[in-house]
């Protein structure tokens, strides 16, 4: 249990914090600090190495306004002091990374009292490579190591050329630290990928560069932080990883995940395994053919030579495998609908076809011989760098060392892809989604394969519930039709584990009101919601104040814009003609020079995107944001439910909906201050049976029906 010593500490500096800022205790921020604290002061002192007790978890929902970050930083930090445990606090966005690290923590430092050290953490991918920065430019042609997809450029134009002369010199001056986020303007992303790294490709402490490299300067200053700042990302990659590095171990560890319901889904993306069969193809070629040129200078390192004899005939029988069954891959596309978004083939409950399967496991036998191969390479370069092997330069040793990890790390990935697809049966208790997406780009057709467990409970239950010390996870939307049920079973949190709420400082009822148009219409027909639309947002826009107008597709989206008004239209942004950053600057500028502005948006305005005050005073959701139906990980999760004598629409889909609508209505409300309106243009809120179940887990608004 939680000593007093740690209480009273905890709440002298939430008294100190409020009087330093001027500002009055809120209930809710009072509640979450006590619920915080009361779970993690059940953590056992030493490691979470007892399997019959689960680690205490506290799932906590906070609205806007409630001040959950100092609330989790103060509850947390002096109960990991006095474990002798440090904290990682993850968010899902760089914005709220940013805000925590540049504002938050150094209020909490300088108010509070509590003396400790914080720092941010990012992977390796935002950093630069020195060693491959030198060696851009001193090559002769500029030439670079094999892309990774075949839409990326692997020769360096003009412009690219000038910024890593410039990237280069601001380094040496001391101007540029080689964190990507501090560039001064946007890199695009095949520019900066040819000079970052990961770490298959990073030889490490052993690198010549290692003295200036930016990414171990910032490593080095984990070892001393009591609080490091990451991102969901980073955790997961850390986790696959075995846990402990990057970050801390998970058994020393307390994390904090805020914008916690993004975990479940950003988990899924880590646990998929996917290919692309032309790209793959094209990398074997190119990698046969540069392989001779790469192994000339090792050729004095005697058992790497004899290493590398096998391996150009296994990158030469890996790619005729897969030239030989193109055709087939080919013929199971044929019938894929390209007029979807995103055009695909997915294979119902999991199951490939048989040829696919025959394929699958001729490749995976070919693929780890390739993997064994290369490991072993990159095993014996590992040595030689190691013991600073003198027959050979070490930039060559170091060159060989990235291309040779890069190569394992696609084996690698091609090796799982091809092991799950060699038996597709359906596994009951874990099943997987499978499905094989059409690409086309500058009239090159590639097809991208695709595994993907349908929930991340079980990953998340093994590698981070199981093992860590404590965690908080915190939102303001993880409950969906007011229950928890939603976030456990895709988050896998323990039943035992402890869910609050805590009320919101706002007076929804007071200050908004949700309102349904007589004239809305139900939004399953789509030609007669769009007519709707069209009617009814003249009348209700004021063409005088800022306005948020959400929209499920873009296709609506645009009719609407394109058949309103001439009048509204010049008062409407309207997302993807410019960048999301763009756009809000613009419309924050228009209601700062008493001008109206409406903005049309999809399901990342949202999210995340604050507009206080007069920048939105209406907020207009024009359907129901019911899952798009041709999401293969939906569909075979529904299916799944299905086969288990589930209802998949009110398991999944109504509580999906629930927890995106209440996002949605989130953008009304940001400030304690602000007062609007939330119009929802869908009439199946009142006149389907699950419409009132979604009312009610709907903030309380003043209601006008």
């Amino acid at each position: 249990m939680l000593s007093k010593k740690v209480k009273e500490e905890i709440q002298k500096a939430y008294s100190q914090f409020l009087s330093a800022k001027s500002l009055k205790p809120r209930y809710g921020q009072k509640l979450m600090i006590a619920e915080i604290a009361r779970t993690l002061g059940n953590i056992r002192p030493g490691d979470n190495d007892d399997d019959d007790v689960s680690a205490p978890i506290c799932v906590i929902e906070a609205g806007t306004g409630t001040g959950k970050t100092v609330a989790y930083l103060l509850a947390t930090l002096p109960i990991a002091k006095a474990l002798d445990k440090r904290v990682v606090l993850a968010t899902a966005t760089i914005a709220l990374q940013e805000q925590v690290v540049l504002k938050d923590l150094p209020e909490v430092v300088r108010h509070s009292g509590y003396d400790f050290d914080f720092c941010l953490a990012k992977g390796r991918g935002r950093y630069l490579c020195l060693a491959k920065l030198d060696k851009i430019l001193s090559s002769d042609d500029g030439s670079q190591l094999i892309p990774v997809y075949e839409d990326e450029d692997a020769i360096i134009n003009e412009q690219d050329a000038s910024l890593y002369n410039d990237m280069m010199l601001r380094l040496s001056d001391g101007k540029w630290d080689g964190d990507r986020d501090s560039w001064e303007s946007e890199l695009a992303p095949e520019a900066w990928q040819r000079v970052t790294t990961d770490h298959r490709q990073c030889t490490g402490r052993k690198c010549s560069h290692v003295r200036n490299c930016s990414f171990f300067k910032a490593r080095d200053a984990l070892n001393d932080a009591d609080c490091i700042v990451a991102n969901h990302d980073m955790v997961l990659a850390d986790l696959a990883l075995g846990g402990g590095a990057i970050l801390p171990p998970p058994e020393e560890t307390i994390y904090i995940f805020d914008e916690g319901h993004h975990l479940p889904d950003k988990a899924l993306n880590h646990f998929a395994s996917h290919t692309r069969y032309k790209s793959t193809i094209r990398w074997l070629g190119q990698s046969e053919g540069q392989w001779p040129n790469m192994v000339e200078p090792l050729s004095k390192a005697t058992y790497f030579s004899e290493l590398a004899q096998p391996l150009e005939g296994q990158l030469k029988a890996v790619r005729t495998v897969l030239e030989s069954n193109l055709h087939q891959l080919q013929e199971l596309t044929l019938s894929v609908d390209r007029s979807q978004q995103t055009p695909r083939i997915r294979f119902e409950k999991g199951v490939a076809p048989k040829i696919m399967e025959i394929v699958a496991q001729q490749l995976r036998d070919q693929f780890a011989q390739l993997c064994d191969s290369l490991g072993k390479l990159y095993d014996e370069l590992n040595v030689l760098i190691e013991e600073d092997y003198a027959i050979v330069p070490k930039v060559d040793l170091e060159n060989v060392y990235s291309i040779v990890g890069a190569w394992l790390g696609r084996a690698e990935g091609n090796l799982e892809l091809w092991r799950l697809y060699c038996d597709t049966k359906m596994n009951e208790t874990w099943p997987l989604a499978r499905w094989v997406t059409l690409l086309e780009y500058n009239d090159i057709v590639d097809y991208e394969i695709v595994a993907s467990p349908i929930l991340a409970s079980k990953a998340l239950a093994k590698d981070l519930w199981s093992r860590c010390s404590g965690a908080v996870v915190t939102s303001a939307t993880l409950t969906a039709l007011n229950s928890f049920e939603r976030f456990k079973y895709r988050a896998g949190t323990y039943n035992d584990s402890h869910y609050a709420v805590v009320p919101s400082p706002f007076d929804f009822e007071r200050n908004g009101v949700i309102r349904i148009p007589q004239d809305a219409v139900e939004a399953n027909d789509t030609v007669a919601h769009t007519d709707s639309i069209i009617s009814l947002l003249p009348d209700i826009i004021d063409p005088h104040k800022g306005s948020l107008v959400l929209f499920s597709s873009r296709r609506q989206m645009s009719d609407v814009y394109d058949q309103l008004p001439a009048e509204l239209r010049q008062l409407i942004l309207m997302q993807g003609v410019e960048s999301k950053q763009a756009l809000v600057r613009e419309h924050k500028s228009r209601i700062d020079a008493q001008q109206g502005s409406v903005i049309f948006g999809l399901a990342s305005f949202a999210e995340g995107v604050d507009l206080p005050g007069n920048y939105c005073i209406h907020v207009v959701i024009a359907k129901l944001p019911f899952s798009v139906p041709d999401d293969p990980l939906e569909a075979a999760l529904s299916e799944w439910i299905e086969a288990r004598g589930g209802n998949a629409f009110m398991e999944i889909s109504v509580p999906d909906a629930s927890m995106r609508l209440i996002q949605a209505c989130g953008r009304l409300l940001r400030t304690e201050t602000d007062s609007g309106t939330v119009t929802i243009l869908d009439k199946r809120l009142l006149t389907k049976r699950y419409g009132k179940a979604l009312l009610n887990s709907l903030p309380p608004f003043k209601r006008e029906f």
